[in-house]
């Protein structure tokens, strides 16, 4: 029995025009076979040493898991009934060895793909989040639908089936469909890997080391992705997250400047074939016998055409005009991305602010904005065209020259690829240490700046230039590991790119020798492979560009991922605002499980009426406000405002009718006329000045150089308490809100300080509705009505006269407050 056909070689594998099917079958088979074998047991030994069971209650029924199942199954199954009846009736007997090779390969391959994708459904890493399918299966799957692809180049040859002249070619063009249609299926249904557990469903089942994981994962919403996983997992998730921001689908106009861009590139895809090909046409009109030698003056002109299009890298016609065009649309995806970024930022929870570290933030915002901007450029201009250049690099070598040169290149192409995306992948960690490191540097030297007083008042700025020294050192030990792992991925590079260029050199010397090619056949060669070669010499550059700009988006994500704690329920309507009156009812809260913060706090606030809270530091005072702001939302009860649950309507609604006076007042690093006028921000200068007034602030301003343009410097350092207090009470008063709610706004300030600002905020209380938090008790004895708390419990309540009288915890308080007061001017008169 032959191996081949007679007359035919497994060593040359065009004949008549076509693919041989000896080389065909014999080189398919074989390679999905050994691939899958292979890397498809290292897996299975990886997974046999390392991986967990998974909870079989987490595995979801689903239909393209079993239509992916049956594929498998039905492929080796054609695979030897075509065996069959290429033995039986196809051709009478007559077999050859690469038939009985194919098919057992081909069939034998699939049990190893299946055992693949049982044990990626069934067992999970412990240290890889399940994301999808392994690479083993998608370069198995992409492999073999490739393979099929690659048939379609013989669809116009003799030697096969889709002529259809007799039975034999009707039923073996029947199992190309069929194959071709399961190795479709199986390439689609496994980019979405439907067998595969979700994060999310492993959460709910948290007892599993894996699944416990996941839910950190998932809960955690500054926690960074996995050291060692890649930046490329989730990869669709994360573009469909950044198509909004990439396409802008309320302007036309940039949307048809778009369109423009990617006409451009496929002309220059198109320009990129006919630039060495008219060098060739040039070559040879020189090269003949001179007798007959013409000028081609047009050949010089359509190429030196053709050449001022395309250019050289990115100095060219079209790239320019381009890049001109891509200006605005950059610049759209830029701002997109800033807005919402800034708009997700004050949409979080005042609990998530509490604990975030600004230095941080604006660090992964800054990155991540930039990351982002950039990211289609490279996708979309850089490493696409670089694809389709090899793609169409391949076919013309192998069509115009013969299939060696198309396997040459094939061959480099694909260990250039395979090299540079291992390598980089293997880099990832180290970019994402360097990521981490350089975070911490930024939030070190704006948490020490920010505390600069701090700093002084301890005599500490060894201690935090120390710090700050240990952070860098840090972070540029982890940027030296990422830069020398570079040079080592450039050297691969270099060395599978001058291997493919030599062989493909010879060969087409050779050919040349031989007489089979021209010189310009050569020239285009060389000219070609260079021109390939240059923009492939940028891939790794590209790549890892890409990878680096979704290591810098995923800190980014996650922000964008951590959803807001306090939200409106659906089709909340606004808090329609009457007299303003205030309850709470049976309200209970606690900022953690285990610390109950308040318990069953009932009250009223009439409209119009003043209540005070009182009570030691810590016993739910603030919170109180927090919880009637909406900072926060009760675990039980509910607090409603002129009869409605604050609940149940919108957050802006309710906090546009509240008005507050804190304790600390922190103002924005900008004139004392924003300040005040950020109450009102369509307020007039004269209605700014009225509000100063009440305050009594507009005299103090006057005095200074500046006036209502002074700059107030970070958080107001450079104003007083006091000072700081009245423009807080100022831009209350311009607000006009119907509720008024004071948070201990006097107690860290002096006795006279403190009478004076009382008769500012009697005016701003005049006829509205009062909430007071008082430290000092004789700024409350006008209340209506006073609260004393006690570790989150109301164990008082009254009038300050009633509570007197009453001689409990109140009165105890006021007569501690008293003696302190008389001790205190005692020492001063000593003075």
């Amino acid at each position: 029995m032959y191996y081949c056909p007679p007359n035919v070689t497994f060593l040359k594998p065009w004949i008549n025009h076509g693919l041989s099917h000896c080389f065909a079958d014999t080189i398919f088979s074989s390679f999905a076979f050994l691939f899958i074998s292979i890397f498809g047991i290292i897996q299975i030994l990886m997974y046999m040493k390392f991986s967990t069971t998974v909870d079989t209650r987490v595995l979801r029924p689903s239909f393209l898991y079993k239509l992916q199942i049956f594929c498998h199954t039905i492929l080796p199954l054609a695979a030897l009934s075509r065996l069959i009846l290429q033995f039986t009736i196809l051709y009478h007997k007559i077999l050859y060895g690469y038939m009985f090779l194919s098919a057992f390969l081909y069939a034998a391959s699939f049990p190893f793909a299946l055992f693949l994708i049982y044990l990626e459904r069934h067992r999970a890493l412990p240290s890889i989040p399940t994301r999808g399918h392994g690479l083993v299966l998608l370069v198995y799957w992409t492999a073999i639908f490739v393979s099929e692809n690659l048939t379609l180049l013989n669809i116009q040859k003799e030697d096969w089936w889709f002529n259809l002249s007799n039975l034999s070619d009707k039923v073996e063009l029947g199992y190309f469909v069929l194959r071709y249609s399961c190795c479709c299926l199986l390439f689609g249904i496994g980019l979405k890997a439907p067998g595969i557990p979700k994060p999310e469903d492993l959460v709910m089942y948290s007892h599993l080391s894996i699944q416990a994981d996941a839910e950190n994962l998932l809960e955690s919403g500054a926690q960074s992705p996995p050291r060692n996983s890649s930046a490329f997992s989730d990869f669709w998730v994360k573009c469909k997250r950044l198509i909004p921001f990439l396409w802008p689908k309320k302007n036309k106009l940039l949307q048809l400047r778009v369109i423009c861009c990617f006409g451009f590139l496929i002309a220059g895809r198109v320009i990129t074939v006919f630039v060495p090909q008219y060098n060739k046409y040039i070559i040879d009109s020189l090269t003949v016998d001179r007798s007959i030698m013409t000028f081609r003056w047009n050949y010089i002109c359509i190429y030196v055409a053709f050449w001022f299009l395309q250019g050289q890298g990115s100095n060219s016609f079209m790239n320019n005009i381009r890049s001109f065009l891509w200006i605005r649309v950059q610049q759209y995806t830029v701002k997109e991305v800033e807005v919402n970024m800034y708009n997700h930022l004050h949409s979080l929870s005042l609990n998530w602010h509490l604990g975030r570290k600004i230095g941080e933030v604006l660090r992964v915002m800054d990155r991540g904005t930039s990351s982002i901007s950039n990211l289609l450029g490279y996708i979309v201009f850089n490493i696409i065209p670089t694809f389709a250049d090899i793609f169409i690099a391949v076919i013309y070598f192998a069509v115009a020259f013969n299939p060696w040169f198309g396997l040459i290149v094939f061959v480099t192409m694909t260990i250039y690829l395979g090299s540079t995306i291992y390598l980089t992948e293997w880099r990832t960690k180290f970019r994402r240490d360097a990521n981490k490191l350089d975070n911490a540097v930024e939030a070190q030297c704006v948490d020490s700046l920010l505390n600069f007083e701090t700093v002084k008042y301890y005599n500490a700025e060894l201690f935090e230039s120390e710090n700050y020294e240990k952070c860098i050192d840090k972070y540029q030990e982890a940027e030296w590991i990422s830069t020398a792992s570079l040079n080592l991925l450039n050297t691969a590079q270099n060395t599978a790119i001058s291997i493919g260029v030599l062989a493909g050199a010879l060969l087409c010397a050779h050919c040349v020798v031989e007489g089979i090619l021209t010189s310009g056949d050569y020239v285009l060669f060389s000219t070609y492979i260079l021109q390939l070669y240059t923009p492939l010499n940028f891939f790794g550059t590209y790549y890892r560009m890409v990878q680096t700009a979704f290591v810098d988006m995923e800190n980014m994500f996650t922000l964008l991922s951590t959803e807001p704690e306090i939200v409106d329920i659906p089709n909340a309507l606004p808090l329609k605002i009457g007299s303003g009156g205030i309850e709470f009812r049976d309200v209970n809260f606690s900022y953690v499980p285990k610390r109950q913060i308040l318990k069953n706090i009932s009250f009223k606030v009439p409209a119009g009426r003043t209540v005070a809270l009182v009570g030691p530091t810590g016993s739910g005072k603030s919170t109180i406000t927090r919880l009637l702001f909406r900072l926060y939302d009760v675990q039980s009860g509910e607090i409603f405002i002129d009869g409605q649950n604050i609940a149940k309507v919108t957050q802006k609604s309710v906090r546009q009718c509240i008005g507050v006076v804190p304790q600390d007042t922190v103002l924005f690093n900008k004139s004392i006329r924003f300040n005040i006028g950020y109450g009102r921000p369509s307020a007039s200068g004269e209605e700014i000045e009225e509000a100063s007034k009440a305050a009594e602030m507009h005299n103090q301003i006057l005095t200074f150089p500046d006036g209502y343009e002074t700059i107030v410097g970070e958080r107001g350092l450079k104003l007083s308490g006091g000072e700081k207090q009245r423009v807080a009470i100022a831009r209350t008063i311009l607000k006009a809100p119907s509720i008024v709610v004071l948070d201990e706004a006097t107690s860290s300030l002096d006795t006279q300080t403190e009478r004076l600002i009382q008769n500012s905020l009697s005016k701003i209380c005049a006829n509205k509705t009062s909430l007071i938090i008082a430290h000092r008790l004789s700024t409350i004895i006008h209340a209506d009505e006073i609260l004393v708390l006690k570790e989150g419990e109301i164990v008082e309540r009254g009038s300050h006269s009633e509570l007197l009288e009453r001689n409990g915890v109140y009165a105890n308080m006021w007569q501690q407050q008293l003696k302190g007061e008389d001790e205190k001017k005692g020492e001063e008169d000593e003075k």
